[in-house]
């Protein structure tokens, strides 16, 4: 069973995906509302040309910031993973969308990660040594270590192997091989 959001009123109406094919198009009549939409069942061209857009930045990045580290993002829903390379500064980790000035996005279906959730700083300690530091940026659902919900303006430094979950997403860190 797939749900879908009332662009209007923001309500789920359930359906069951299997009876359709791909690229068929359905039309909904929200029940609380009356708003009619359309969706079509399968992949966009929208999500192709974010693809190509981020394979190309993460080739850039990968050859300019591969030291620091990366997360791995997994979609707890449908096991989707996403490696996404870190840099110098701050990762600003959210929900892919045209124009999200987030930094680290990613692409998910999860409407429970924000479009600018969480913040990793990746800084240098006074050994010379890779600092990761989470913080929540103010978001609906939280972002938790270990079960624990982050405070507002808490920053807690997180090392290599770190479970973070944003909504119904796991992230770890997985920090650069020089600090192995």
């Amino acid at each position: 069973m797939k749900r879908v959001r009332c662009p209007k009123c923001e309500q789920y109406i359930t359906f069951d995906e299997t009876k359709y094919e791909a690229g068929q198009s359905l039309v909904f009549k929200c029940p609380d509302c009356g708003k009619e939409f359309g969706i079509r069942i399968g992949v966009s061209k929208l999500r192709e040309t974010q693809k190509e857009e981020n394979k190309t930045l993460n080739s850039q990045l990968s050859t300019l910031n591969s030291e620091c580290g990366s997360i791995v993002v997994i979609e707890n829903v449908f096991h989707y993973k996403q490696v996404i390379p870190l840099r110098m500064g701050d990762n600003v980790i959210g929900r892919y969308q045209k124009g999200n000035p987030a930094n680290t996005a990613f692409e998910t279906v999860d409407p429970s990660v924000d479009l600018n959730h969480c913040t990793i700083t990746v800084s240098r300690d006074k050994k010379g040594g890779l600092r990761y530091t989470l913080k929540d940026n103010n978001s609906n659902t939280g972002t938790f270590i270990d079960n624990v919900e982050l405070t507002p303006k808490e920053r807690r430094v997180i090392t290599d192997g770190t479970l973070f979950t944003l909504g119904a997403t796991s992230i770890i860190l997985r920090t650069s091989a020089e600090e192995d």
